[in-house]
């Protein structure tokens, strides 16, 4: 398996994560088990995107899942927000910026992987209104 706790993105996922993880303990117990528990799995599932498009020769299939969770993440954040689960309002800052890093890293990535090619978005949008 390849390395992949030096890669930058790596590095800063894992800072999100761990915000995530200290934040969470401070919701209330509704917010807790509900959105605290996605947020939390959601990271989880983003790091192992990370170290699996590392492994792999073609990276493109699993950064193209990572741009997906990441504005997964991103939903949940402002939804967390507007539902008052954050105890801090800097705090939505913060994880705002990182997850926002991370992802302008994996559209890099993705650029440089040659995979942030028309067509190759994963959902497609229909132009079609009725």
């Amino acid at each position: 398996m390849a390395n992949y706790d030096h890669l930058p993105i790596f590095k800063a996922m894992m800072e999100e994560t761990v915000l995530v993880e200290n934040t969470v303990k401070f919701f209330s117990r509704y917010h807790k088990y509900t959105i605290g528990t996605e947020l939390r799995s959601m990271c989880h599932d983003a790091l192992g995107l990370i170290m699996e498009a590392n492994s792999l020769v073609d990276k493109t299939p699993a950064l193209l899942r990572l741009r997906v969770l990441l504005e997964r993440i991103k939903i949940h954040l402002v939804i967390a927000r507007e539902v008052k689960a954050f105890n801090k309002p800097k705090t939505f800052l913060q994880l705002a910026e990182k997850v926002v890093n991370v992802s302008r890293q994996n559209e890099g990535w993705l650029k440089s992987a040659g995979g942030n090619k028309p067509g190759s978005m994963v959902v497609k949008r229909s132009n079609n209104r009725r």
